[in-house]
């Protein structure tokens, strides 16, 4: 099993914790990931979502976090799609919360540009950018079903690549 510190679980608020270890698990692990989806995950990395809910659930759970993570973290991403769509850039850049400066965002913007709509299950599928491709996606007015099924994918992918790695790490432990 890998170690609680490892994963620093000990940096999640303790109510979420709690909660989490709950009769409600499945409930929270939603809420969280539709937080990570929409980027406003700002208390713990995402990439530690997935291995510390297989720590707290047990690796039985792999299958219902797999689908609540692909779920939450999609319907996350269509709130801030939508978002875009509908405020425009000059909306988002105007809001707190929203923690992407404007030179990355000019540079999301030119991938979405340069390389259409794949961009967005390609960068869902990596450290770093996940998520970030979900703004001009909205910007450049993509189709609501076809950025919902991108998304999903590569947030599938995403999250079985944490999981695996998860389940490899606690073989050897």
């Amino acid at each position: 099993m890998v170690p609680a510190a490892a994963l620093q679980l000990d940096a999640m608020p303790p109510q979420l914790l709690a909660l989490l270890e709950s009769e409600w698990a499945y409930l929270a692990l939603f809420g969280v990931f539709v937080l990570e989806g929409a980027m406003l995950m700002y208390f713990m990395p995402s990439e530690l979502i997935v291995p510390g809910s297989l720590l707290l659930l047990g690796t039985d759970a792999l299958v219902p976090v797999l689908g609540i993570a692909v779920l939450g973290a999609t319907v996350g991403q269509y709130a801030l799609f939508k978002l875009a769509q509908r405020g425009g850039r000059e909306y988002l850049l105007q809001k707190r919360w929203f923690r992407i400066e404007e030179a990355k965002l000019d540079r999301f913007d030119g991938w979405f540009e340069r390389w259409g709509p794949i961009v967005v299950p390609v960068s869902n599928a990596l450290l770093f950018t996940r998520g970030m491709l979900t703004v001009p996606a909205g910007f450049a007015e993509m189709d609501d079903r076809r950025f919902l099924a991108l998304s999903a994918l590569g947030t599938l992918v995403f999250e079985v690549a944490l999981a695996g790695l998860y389940l490899y790490a606690d073989t050897l432990l």
